[in-house]
């Protein structure tokens, strides 16, 4: 017997089946091969045609059966993981009513810091443990006020992920831990943040039925069936934001558990008990995916939009062939990189620099002495320093990070990037190699609520190894402080 996954990606869409005994991922698909298209009418929007996600769902699918020859009647169970704080509108046929607004898009960012002043910062702080920002629910307001016409259209709106739970199932719902990403979670009294809809003139019978994280979320139809391949009646059992289902997928559930990636942006995601929040403009707090009343489980949020995109760009101006021979150039360089700094800060807005736009800053090169060996390891430097720089603020919010667990990707495989961290948190960072849609996967299991079976399938699987903080911390030390005067001479020039 096998589990599906999913991840809903804004780049592509993932599949992945594992087996029920043994959590062993058998394959993991990926479609299309080539990065989705993406519209941006004006400059900071960013679209996707939610008709494109169920098209590359169905043909991930489909080559998952193919590529595995399991039979589709040997799936008991789906798991949904998917893009974070998108906005999908349908009307009573279900049929979407304009493109998806996604996560990077920021056209409702006046929208939501215009609420976070009218409500109040106490309030947006204690009952959304957020401000309104540029979420799911801004987003919305803003359909509401710049295209009133199909505004009056919609049903209901969704998440990226409700849309496809939708799409197998024919039933419209969403999660606790999804409305608190979309800011529309009020946790003082554990239910819908119905006054900030109020606030925002928006109609609480647009809001989908809630389900819980972990259970029954609706079966595959025979329309679904026949078009994915999937067998009817299969039960969709989990469906979370990819943040929260990354650290699930690293088995990070409880207090102190940290979860970090280091993709084209970078994130850090702490788990904690406490609803106590001092950073709602700079990190971001939502209803982790095991979180109860009885129990809570917030995960904070702390996102590095400049971070391996940048270490991309310089693979592809920098003459190099490959990151290996980056790092290998990196290598040859003592910590510090003799002086060089790098401020990665150039995707855009940073939130946990208060939504300051720097751009990136190479600083200190001396023309007669510093190559691109320099340069390399001055990047990853910059890169690592901006995750520790970003696990200061979270601790300053309340974090004392136990275990830190990250994805085998790009920047987690560089010696000196993993090194640098565990070296100046005094910490130790395990490697898993694992994805969204493996774990997505595997905590279809998890509505039987065997979280400690779902742990051991992990660490047998996926472990890779595990990089320990050096005892001489000396260098790293001056050059983390060198890296952050630089930061701040940089800030203090956006001040003017």
């Amino acid at each position: 017997m096998y589990y599906i996954g999913y991840d809903i990606g804004s780049s592509s869409i993932k599949a992945a089946l594992v087996a029920v005994a043994s959590g062993k991922s058998l394959a993991v698909v990926q479609e299309p091969e080539t990065e989705m298209e993406m519209t941006a009418v004006k400059n900071g929007w960013a679209e996707q045609d939610p008709e494109l996600w169920w098209k590359h769902v169905c043909g991930a699918t489909k080559k998952l059966l193919d590529q595995t020859k399991i039979q589709a009647s040997d799936i008991i169970g789906i798991g949904i993981a998917y893009q974070m704080h998108g906005l999908v509108v349908i009307d009573k046929d279900g049929t979407p009513l304009r493109n998806a607004i996604i996560w990077c898009d920021g056209r409702a960012v006046e929208i939501g810091n215009t609420a976070y002043q009218e409500i109040g910062e106490d309030i947006c702080k204690n009952s959304l443990l957020n401000s309104p920002a540029n979420f799911t629910a801004s987003k919305l307001k803003w359909v509401k006020e710049n295209e009133p016409g199909l505004y009056t259209k919609i049903h209901k709106f969704m998440l990226p992920g409700d849309y496809i739970g939708f799409k197998l199932t024919d039933e419209v719902s969403t999660t606790q831990s999804g409305l608190s990403e979309g800011i529309l979670w009020d946790f003082k009294k554990e239910q819908l943040a119905d006054w900030l809809l109020r606030h925002f003139g928006i109609a609480e019978n647009l809001v989908p039925r809630v389900v819980d994280t972990f259970g029954p979320q609706g079966k595959v139809t025979k329309a679904a069936a026949k078009a994915t391949g999937l067998a009817a009646g299969i039960p969709i059992l989990y469906r979370a934001g990819d943040q929260p289902n990354n650290a699930l997928s690293l088995n990070v559930f409880d207090p102190g558990e940290v979860a970090a990636t280091g993709g084209t942006s970078g994130v850090v995601y702490a788990v904690t008990d406490n609803l106590s929040v001092r950073e709602s403009a700079r990190v971001n707090n939502f209803a982790h995916v095991n979180h109860t009343k009885s129990i809570p489980r917030i995960g904070k949020l702390l996102c590095i939009n400049g971070s391996g995109i940048q270490y991309r760009w310089l693979l592809n101006n920098l003459s190099v062939t490959s990151y290996e021979e980056m790092n290998t150039l990196a290598s040859e360089i003592p910590v510090g990189s003799d002086g060089v700094s790098v401020i990665p800060f150039g995707n855009g807005a940073e939130r946990m620099l208060d939504n300051k736009d720097l751009g990136t800053y190479i600083a200190n090169i001396n023309l007669n002495n510093h190559t691109k060996a320099h340069i390399c390891r001055a990047a990853l430097e910059g890169i690592a320093f901006s995750f520790v720089y970003g696990m200061e603020i979270l601790k300053s919010d309340g974090i004392t990070p136990k275990v830190i667990r990250a994805g085998n990707d790009n920047l987690f495989r560089s010696e000196i990037f993993s090194n640098t961290i565990a070296t100046l948190i005094e910490q130790e960072i395990e490697i898993y190699n694992t994805t969204g849609a493996i774990g997505a996967a595997r905590a279809a299991a998890l509505h039987k609520g065997n979280f400690e079976s779902f742990g051991n399938h992990i660490m047998e699987n996926d472990h890779v190894m595990t990089f320990m903080p050096f005892k001489n911390r000396e260098a790293y030390l001056k050059a983390y402080e060198d890296w952050k005067n630089e930061l701040e001479i940089i800030l203090n020039k956006h001040k003017k």
